[in-house]
C-alpha cells in the first residue's frame, strides 16, 4: 500500500516563533488516534512535525541513532532542529524519556539509517513511507526467580535513601529512596513545604547531593530566606527586611555553594520538571513545592490538572530513578487517592497543640507508621520532638534555654515563651513575640548587654497584662510575665513605669488620640459595664448611635456571631495582625529610644531619629492625624452578613467583601514601607498572609497604577455581599460632635475620646467574659484596615511629590524631612476629621508622642 503525501494545505503551518510558543500543544495534537501534523517553516526552510506512526523508527531513537531532544530543549533550538530536519534528518522530540513526536523534511528523502529497515521504505513527503516494515518478533521480556531477586537485594547492601534530615521522620519512612514518589499531604499553614524544603536542606548542604526545587506558588526568594533562617537560626520574618547579622552572612556564604538548584517560573508544568531535571548532572532529589487543589489559570500544577501531573512525576522519578517529593496543599483523601504516590505523609495540627503529626502510608500497605514533630516556624523549619513523659511538664533538654546569663525569671520567661515564639501556638501580638524571641536569642547567645535593652520593653509588656489563651502554655506563659514583672526589692528604683491602664469610662482622664488608637494588640481596652448604654445627656452617646447605625441599615446586619460558631469557618483565621499598621522608619534613618520625663513627671520612652547628612537641610515635619478611626468609618468595605467560603477567586469582585488568602507582593520602593504594614512580618508558613477588603482594594489600585508589578492572587476567601455605608451615620454624628467639643475641650472632650473607642472595641470584645452587643471582628478589622490604608496612602502621594519620608506608623503618625514650617501639601491642617496637626523637631530631638 502505498501512502501518498500530504498537501501543506491539508496540515496547519506556523512560523518557527510561532510553534515554539505552542510546541506543548502541537505535540500533543500529533499524539492519540486523531493525530496530525504541522509544518513549521523557518523562514522559507520547512520541516513537519509528524505523528511517530509516520516514522517508527523514531519510536526507538537509540537503536536507530536518531538524534531525540527533551521538549524543553527543543523550544530553545527549534530552529535549528527544523533546519536539519529538511536537510534529511530526522528530529526526535521525548517527552522526559519518551518519544512523542518527530520532524521530518516536507520534501525530499530521509537519509537512511543503519539499523532500521522502516528507514530504508522511508519515502519524501513529510516523513509518509512507502510501506510499513514486517514486524521482527518482540525479544523476550527479562524473567527473574525470587532466588535471584533474593541475590540482588542482599549483594547490593543497605540502601538507607535520602534523609529528610529530621530522624523521627526518616525512622518512620526509611528515607528517600530512588524511583520513588512521595507526596506530602497538608492542609495551608500546616507545614508542608517544611518538609520537602528539610529534606532539600539535607539532601544539598548535608549529603551535598544535587538537587531540583521546583517552586509553583512560593518564589526564589521565599525559599531562600527560609533556608537561611534554618540553618542559620535567623528570624525569617526580619530576614525579608534583607537585613543577616554577621552569623547569618557566613551562613549564606557557605549556601553559596549548594548544589540546589530553582525554578520558581509561574509557567511551571510537570512536563517542564520532568524535561528539566535529565540536564541536571547526577541529580538525587526533586522538589515540587506545591500542587495546589483548587484551579488558578496562572499556576498549571493546579485543579484537573494534578492526576495527569502526577503521573508525569511518577514516571520521572522511575525513568530518572531519582527520588521526586510533592508537597501538595490538601490532606483530602479524594484528592490524595487520585495522585500516583508511593508514599504519603500526611501532616496534621490540631487547635491549640503544639505538635504536628505526620502519618505514614505506602500504596497497598495503608498506614505503616507515624511521627510526631514540633513546628518551629520563626526560623522556617520542624524539629524533632522527644516524646514528654505523661506526667511531667519540664521542656526538653535541647529546647531549655542554657543557664549561662540572666536571671532565673529571665529563663522562665523565655522557655514559656517558645510555644509562641516558635509559631506552633498564635495569638500573641507580633511585636510581644519579637520581643520574646529577642529573648530567647540573647540568653542562648550570652549577649549580656541585649538583655539589659531588652529589660525595659519586656517589662512594659508584661505590665500591660497580654490576653493569653487558656491553656497551659498559656497560662504558663502568663504566670512566667507575672513573675518577670514583680520587681526585686534590691532593683525597684530601676524598674520602669507600669503602662497607665485606661480609666473607667466616662471618668474623664482618656488618654489622647495616639493612645486611644494605640492600643495593645491582645488589649481591647474594655472594662466590664462599656458594653452598656450611655446615660441620658451624655456628652456623646457613641454606643447608642453605633447599634443604631447598625440596626437602621436595609441589609438587615448580623451584628453578633453566635458563641458556638466562632470556632469554625473565616473566625479563627481573623487577627490583629490584618489592621497592617505600618512601624516603619527610612532605611538611611538610624532610630533609638531614650528616655523621656513628662510634664506630670512620668518616666517614659520615646524615638530618637538620626537623619544623615545626605537629607541636606530641615528639620522633622510631624503628622498626626485626626480622628483616624472614627474617619475611616464614612466608607468602610465589609460584609454586614455572614461570610461565605468563596475559595480561590481568579479576580477580586468589587460587590462581595470580607477577608482573602493572598502571596505577599514584591514592594519596590525603599523610600516607602511595604502597603501592608507589619502584616507581612507575619505570613504563614507558605508566605502567604489574610488580609480584608480595604487592602484588596487597595493593592488592586496600586497594580493598576503600575506600582506592583504583578496582580493579586487569591488563594482562599470568606465572602459577602458588599456595603460601604453601614457606619456612615456613626461617622456623621461623631464628625458633628468633633467640630463642637474640640472648641469646648476639656473633660467633654476627653468624655467624647473614650466613648468613641470604646464603641468601636466593642466591635470585637477579646475576652470571653466582657460582654457587647456585637461580636464581628471582621468589621473591626476591616475598620482599622481602612484606617491603615488612608494613612499610608496620603503619605505615598507626599512622596510621589518629592517629599521624604522618613518615618510612618500605627495609623495616625508621620514624619517627613522638610524644611521648617512646610508641611507636605498632600495634608489637610486643621482639627476635624481626615485633617492633621503638624509640629516640626530640630536634628537630635525626640519624637514626642500623645501629649507630650
Amino acid at each position: 500500500m502505498v501512502h501518498t503525501p500530504e498537501s501543506d494545505h491539508a496540515r496547519a503551518v506556523r512560523t518557527v516563533t510561532e510553534a515554539r510558543e505552542e510546541l506543548h500543544a502541537l505535540v500533543k495534537a500529533a499524539e492519540g488516534p486523531d493525530a496530525g501534523s504541522t509544518v513549521i517553516d523557518n523562514r522559507g526552510v520547512r520541516a513537519v512535525l509528524a505523528p511517530l506512526n509516520r516514522f517508527p523508527a523514531a519510536r526507538d531513537p537509540d537503536r536507530n541513532g536518531l538524534s531525540a531532544h527533551p521538549l524543553g530543549s527543543a523550544q530553545k533550538e527549534l530552529g535549528d532542529l527544523v533546519a536539519l530536519a529538511a536537510e534529511g534528518r530526522p528530529q526526535v522530540l521525548k517527552r522526559y524519556t519518551t518519544p512523542v513526536a518527530v520532524l521530518l523534511p516536507v520534501d525530499g528523502p530521509i537519509r537512511s539509517l543503519p539499523s532500521d529497515p522502516a528507514a530504508h521504505d522511508a519515502a519524501p513527503a513529510g516523513g509518509a513511507v512507502n510501506s510499513q516494515p514486517t514486524p521482527s518478533r518482540e525479544r523476550g521480556r527479562r524473567l527473574a526467580t525470587l532466588g535471584d531477586a533474593i541475590g540482588d537485594v542482599l549483594s547490593s547492601g543497605p540502601a538507607p535513601g535520602l534523609s529528610f534530615g529530621l530522624p523521627g521522620l526518616d525512622e518512620a519512612t526509611g528515607g528517600l529512596h530512588p524511583g520513588r514518589l512521595v507526596l506530602v499531604a497538608a492542609e495551608p499553614q500546616v507545614g508542608g513545604s517544611l518538609i520537602g524544603l528539610a529534606a532539600a536542606r539535607h539532601t544539598a548542604l548535608v549529603a551535598n547531593g544535587r538537587v531540583l526545587y521546583a517552586a509553583s506558588g512560593p518564589n526564589s526568594a521565599d525559599i531562600t530566606r527560609r533556608i537561611i533562617a534554618a540553618e542559620a537560626d535567623g528570624d525569617y520574618a526580619r530576614l525579608k527586611t534583607g537585613v543577616l547579622t554577621p552569623h547569618e552572612q557566613e551562613v549564606v556564604e557557605r549556601l553559596r555553594r549548594a548544589p540546589l538548584l530553582i525554578d520558581d517560573g509561574s509557567d511551571l508544568t510537570a512536563e517542564a520538571i520532568a524535561d528539566t531535571a535529565p540536564l541536571a548532572d547526577d541529580l538525587a532529589l526533586v522538589v515540587v513545592d506545591r500542587l495546589q487543589r483548587a484551579r488558578n489559570p496562572r499556576l498549571p500544577l493546579s485543579g484537573e490538572n494534578l492526576p495527569e501531573a502526577s503521573q508525569i512525576l511518577h514516571e520521572l522519578a522511575r525513568t530518572q530513578h531519582v527520588a521526586v517529593l510533592v508537597v501538595l496543599d490538601t490532606d483530602d483523601p479524594a484528592i490524595v487517592n487520585l495522585l500516583d504516590a508511593d508514599v504519603i505523609l500526611t501532616l496534621t495540627t490540631l487547635p491549640g497543640q503544639q505538635v504536628t503529626t505526620v502519618t505514614v502510608a505506602e500504596r497497598d500497605l495503608g498506614i505503616i507508621g507515624s511521627t510526631s514533630l514540633r513546628p518551629d516556624l520563626a526560623h522556617a523549619r520542624f524539629l524533632d520532638i522527644t516524646p514528654a513523659a505523661p506526667a511531667t511538664s519540664a521542656p526538653a533538654a535541647g529546647d531549655a534555654v542554657p543557664d549561662l546569663v540572666g536571671t532565673a525569671a529571665d529563663r522562665e520567661l523565655a522557655d514559656a515563651a517558645l510555644p509562641f515564639t516558635s509559631g506552633a501556638v498564635r495569638g500573641l501580638p507580633a511585636e510581644a513575640t519579637r520581643l520574646l524571641a529577642a529573648l530567647r536569642t540573647a540568653l542562648a547567645g550570652g549577649q549580656v548587654k541585649d538583655l539589659d535593652e531588652l529589660r525595659a520593653p519586656l517589662q512594659a509588656m508584661a505590665g500591660a497584662g497580654p490576653h493569653l489563651p487558656d491553656s497551659d502554655v498559656g497560662r504558663r506563659l502568663a504566670a512566667a510575665l507575672r513573675t518577670y514583672n514583680t520587681p526585686a526589692p534590691s532593683d525597684s528604683t530601676a524598674q520602669p513605669d507600669a503602662p497607665v491602664a485606661r480609666p473607667a469610662a466616662g471618668s474623664g482622664t482618656a488618654s489622647d488620640d495616639a493612645a486611644d488608637d494605640a492600643r495593645r494588640d491582645d488589649d481591647d481596652g474594655l472594662v466590664p459595664g462599656d458594653e452598656e448604654d450611655e446615660p441620658e445627656g451624655a456628652v456623646f452617646p457613641a454606643l447608642r448611635i453605633l447599634k443604631d447605625a447598625v440596626g437602621r441599615s436595609k441589609m438587615h446586619p448580623i451584628p453578633v456571631i453566635r458563641s458556638e460558631e466562632r470556632e469554625d469557618g473565616p473566625w479563627p483565621l481573623i487577627s490583629e495582625d490584618m489592621a497592617g499598621e505600618p512601624s516603619w522608619v527610612h532605611p538611611d534613618v538610624t532610630s533609638t529610644r531614650v528616655a523621656h520625663i513628662r510634664d506630670n513627671g512620668r518616666r517614659v520612652r520615646r524615638d530618637q531619629l538620626d537623619v544623615p547628612a545626605s537629607f541636606g537641610e530641615g528639620v522633622m515635619c510631624l503628622i498626626d492625624r485626626n480622628g483616624s478611626y472614627p474617619s475611616a468609618c464614612s466608607a468602610v468595605p465589609l460584609a454586614p452578613n455572614k461570610l461565605l467560603h468563596t475559595g480561590p477567586l481568579e479576580a477580586f469582585d468589587k460587590t462581595q467583601a470580607g477577608i482573602y488568602l493572598i502571596d505577599i507582593p514584591q514592594w519596590n520602593h525603599p523610600g516607602m514601607p511595604h502597603p501592608l504594614g507589619r502584616l507581612v512580618d507575619r505570613p504563614d508558613d507558605d508566605g502567604r498572609v489574610w488580609v480584608t477588603t480595604p487592602h484588596i482594594k487597595q493593592l488592586e489600585r496600586l497594580t493598576r497604577e503600575g506600582h506592583l508589578t504583578e496582580p493579586v492572587t487569591i488563594h482562599d476567601s470568606w465572602t459577602g455581599k458588599a456595603n460601604e455605608s453601614l457606619f456612615k451615620p456613626f461617622y456623621a454624628a461623631a464628625r458633628e460632635a468633633r467640630t463642637e467639643l474640640v472648641q469646648v475641650g476639656g473633660e467633654p472632650y476627653k468624655n467624647y475620646k473614650t466613648r468613641l473607642s470604646i464603641a468601636l472595641r466593642l466591635l470585637w470584645p477579646k475576652r470571653q467574659e466582657q460582654r457587647s452587643p456585637f461580636w464581628r471582628p471582621d468589621w473591626r478589622m476591616s475598620m482599622v484596615a481602612e484606617a491603615s490604608v488612608r494613612h499610608w496612602t496620603v503619605a505615598f502621594k507626599a512622596v510621589q511629590e518629592g517629599h521624604t519620608l522618613i518615618a510612618l506608623r500605627n495609623v495616625d503618625a508621620a514624619l517627613f524631612w522638610t524644611p521648617q514650617d512646610t508641611p507636605p501639601g498632600t495634608y489637610r491642617i486643621g482639627t476635624g476629621f481626615g485633617e492633621v496637626k503638624a509640629k516640626f523637631i530640630q536634628r537630635g530631638e525626640f519624637v514626642p508622642e500623645g501629649d507630650d
